[in-house]
């Protein structure tokens, strides 16, 4: 029998029930008991327990499930995927392909990871329609694959062929960080996440006025602060959902813009506030620092106060 996550089952060999929660390999599973353990159990010593949630199918491919029309009208039309979460399992995630368009939609969605892909589904769907497309645990986020959907849009209307769509998604934390809501389509919460996203179209006129901006109309740049607070929680408030590369470039930027307005607004000196950590940011700044040309030294800042922390630049 195929299991898949969010699935009801029963151990055979014991008196104990849960929930599939990790997708170990062909023959095991992870499964999560209602003391919140998640037990490794061979595929053979499960049994699905029907009616209860979510039922195991037998076939591998989820079938489109029909939806009500006046639902559409909360999103644009589009390519959607709906990431659900399960009311039962909370660290299981459902992605729902959803149609939001006229058309047909020719689809087939590959994951793939370190060069290695899989079929994961292939279908038609209705217009206006939503199916299940894939499912993964949230705490493996850091291992999801790469998902590669392929769009095929077919009406029988009197209309312009569109191009093939392809559009490739790696999931990160900050792809999660805002508040769930409810989707269109699904009696669940989640993310709402769309696939064919157009790139802003420039008008070229405003583009070439923005090159002959009078003097008057140039952006002012803003006086900074005597001493600058680099911790990731001052800067932003999504700081949990960032990965230590992002924390480093917002970090960096932020250092970069006060420095430059320091230097605009003819400071003596200023205080970067880095803390010790890991010396990767001080290291970072101190190199920076020593190439930039309006520098004259810079040095430790009071070390009574922030230690090894904080770096005071002093500017010609």
């Amino acid at each position: 029998m195929k299991f898949k996550l969010g699935d009801f089952v029963r151990f055979v060999d014991e008196k104990r029930e849960g929930y599939v929660t990790k997708i170990i390999d062909n023959q095991t599973l992870g499964v999560t008991d209602s003391d919140g353990f998640e037990i490794p159990v061979a595929v053979s010593n499960l049994t699905s327990v029907h009616g209860h949630g979510s039922v195991a199918e037998d076939e591998d491919t989820p079938k489109p499930i029909a939806v009500n029309v006046p639902a559409i009208n909360k999103i644009e039309n589009g390519i959607y995927l709906a990431v659900a979460t399960d009311d039962k399992v909370g660290n299981v995630v459902h992605f729902h392909l959803q149609n939001q368009t006229p058309t047909i939609l020719l689809t087939s969605l590959t994951t793939g990871r370190k060069d290695k892909y899989a079929g994961a589904f292939y279908g038609m769907l209705e217009a206006h329609q939503s199916t299940l497309v894939y499912s993964a645990s949230i705490p493996d986020l850091d291992i999801w694959p790469e998902f590669n959907f392929q769009f095929l849009m077919f009406s029988k209307a009197d209309v312009k062929p569109a191009e093939p769509l392809v559009v490739k998604k790696k999931f990160r934390a900050k792809d999660f960080s805002t508040d769930q809501k409810e989707l269109p389509q699904l009696k669940h919460k989640g993310w709402l996440i769309r696939l064919d996203e157009q790139a802003p179209v420039i008008d070229a006129q405003k583009l070439k006025e923005s090159f002959y901006k009078s003097a008057a109309q140039e952006k002012t740049v803003n006086v900074p602060e005597k001493e600058i607070d680099l911790h990731i929680e001052k800067l932003r408030d999504d700081h949990h959902f960032l990965e230590a590369d992002e924390m480093l470039q917002i970090q960096l930027a932020h250092f970069q813009n006060a420095l430059d307005a320091a230097i605009v607004h003819h400071f003596d000196k200023i205080i970067f506030i880095h803390g010790s950590g890991n010396g990767t940011l001080r290291d970072k700044i101190h190199k920076l620092i020593s190439k930039n040309p309006h520098i004259k030294t810079y040095m430790d800042a009071r070390k009574e106060k922030f230690g090894y922390g904080a770096t005071e630049v002093i500017f010609k």
